[in-house]
């Protein structure tokens, strides 16, 4: 299907306008009620003063307004910024690399006790309300796929994050390229749990509109997935699932956040299961390649409408997915120098015609002149069947300049030993690459979408650290 220039939604409604689109909790919505609904929401925009080219920004976690609002800016032509809870000092600066000083500050707060908080100390926002508005001759539709449809941040893992901007245009090749491999079609019903602030979350909205099926929003617990055939998860998520036992519609899985253990595909598999996993980035538009999770260690192959090159071990990616450019008050910076390829930061080679990712760049250190990648050893700490993700900080040392240690994510209930830790690196990994400690990631962190954040993980380990003199933990 060609990216046409009218709304997706447009199409669904003339060819399947009783089907269900949309799914919350026990409301459905057909591609009629989407169609009239969107139409009612930018009329209620329009009235409140926003129009082509204006920013909207979203803040907090996904709700149906949320939707609701970012499919009535594309109708009117305005650009969805999407932010994640944060402090207010964090949430101001984001606003002040997108907004120009004279522009109008729209913002959108999904946490009703959080927004009460944030139009008190940012009075130069202009609240946006999600309201439905009939009865008046609504706005005529501005959208086209070469206009910037969204902004969404970086994890400003090596300095302050970046507002990436892309058209409906590049996140529409995503979509087509990854569902050329990756079945979903207007039978399917793909979970929206991923936060729409990363475009890991923003990827499926897409891929919504583009294969015409339906989504629902929720979360990924087993009595709110009864329905849904598709959905986006780590690993974890996937066990406790096929843990709970609940009857399960699922046919396709597309993992993703960490290692991807073998036994556990196998077992989704028993049960009619697909589980697939890709490499991907936020300049990129999500996924980059992609591949049934298979006994080879691998990213898998090249999707369709992207290009993937390696030089000195460097991965650059092209392709018509890639952002229009790192957006800064009114302006692009483009992403690639003449050549047309971006640096994406990582590190890898290729293996039987398939990506194999080292690493990023900026997470290698050396220790005792050796280098070292960080996601090297959490690949192996990952595997151990009691930890479910892992996060190394290079740390200062008086002896060999920086030494690794660990932050786990496992069960609260298990109690790991020196020994046990090191018996399980024990042939897996070299021995001056193991961790000199080892912390156990607190229940209440906070995740970024379906990675953990390195920044906040270094953060809350120097706190702990100082905190107890490094005496527990160390290996």
């Amino acid at each position: 299907m060609p990216v046409s220039d009218s709304e997706l939604w447009q199409r669904w409604v003339r060819e399947r306008p009783a089907a269900v689109a949309l799914k919350i909790g026990r409301q459905a919505y057909t591609w009629q009620d989407v169609t009239e609904t969107v139409s009612a929401v930018a009329t209620a925009l329009q009235l409140q003063g926003i129009g082509p080219g204006d920013i909207v920004t979203q803040v907090g976690k996904n709700h149906p307004d949320g939707i609701w609002l970012f499919l009535a800016a594309l109708h009117l032509g305005a650009v969805t910024a999407f932010v994640a809870p944060q402090p207010v000092a964090m949430l101001q600066r984001k606003l002040q690399t997108i907004y120009r000083p004279e522009q109008t500050v729209w913002l959108f707060c999904s946490d009703p006790d959080e927004a009460v908080t944030l139009y008190s100390r940012l009075p130069d926002v202009r609240p946006v309300h999600c309201q439905s508005i009939t009865g008046v001759t609504p706005p005529l539709s501005r959208y086209h796929s070469k206009q910037l449809s969204s902004l969404t941040f970086t994890s400003g893992s090596t300095g302050e994050p970046k507002a990436v901007a892309h058209t409906s245009r590049q996140h529409l090749a995503s979509a087509q390229g990854l569902l050329s491999q990756f079945h979903f079609s207007a039978d399917d019903t793909w979970l929206l749990s991923l936060p729409v602030y990363h475009v890991s979350g923003l990827s499926i909205v897409y891929r919504w509109l583009w294969a015409g099926g339906c989504l629902r929003i929720g979360r990924a617990e087993a009595d709110e997935m009864t329905d849904v055939t598709h959905a986006s998860l780590v690993p974890a998520q996937l066990k406790r699932l096929l843990d709970d036992g609940t009857p399960l519609a699922l046919t396709h899985v597309l993992l993703g956040g960490s290692y991807i253990p073998l036994p556990l595909a196998q077992r989704a598999a028993a049960l009619g299961i697909d589980t697939w996993l890709g490499y991907g980035m936020t300049e990129a538009a999500s996924t980059v390649t992609a591949k049934r999770v298979s006994e080879t260690e691998s990213c898998g192959t090249v999707l369709p409408l992207r290009d993937v090159r390696i030089e000195n071990e460097r991965i650059y990616i092209g392709g018509d997915t890639l952002a229009s450019g790192y957006y800064h008050q009114g302006t692009l910076r483009p992403l690639c120098d003449d050549s047309g390829w971006f640096d994406s930061q990582d590190m890898g080679f290729w293996q039987d015609g398939e990506l194999c990712v080292t690493g990023r760049a900026d997470n290698l250190f050396i220790s005792g002149g050796e280098n070292i990648h960080c996601e090297e050893i959490e690949a192996v700490l990952a595997r151990h069947p009691q930890i479910h993700a892992a996060v190394i900080v290079p740390v200062t040392d008086e002896t060999f300049g920086t030494r690794p240690v660990a932050v786990i994510e496992c069960d609260s209930d298990w109690q790991w030993s020196t020994a046990e830790i090191r018996a399980w690196l024990q042939g897996r990994l070299e021995k001056f690459k193991w961790p000199d400690a080892c912390y156990r990631l607190p229940g209440n962190f906070r995740h970024q979408g379906i990675k953990i954040s390195r920044t906040e993980v270094k953060i809350w380990l120097m706190k702990e650290m100082e905190t107890h003199r490094d005496v527990h933990g160390r290996l």
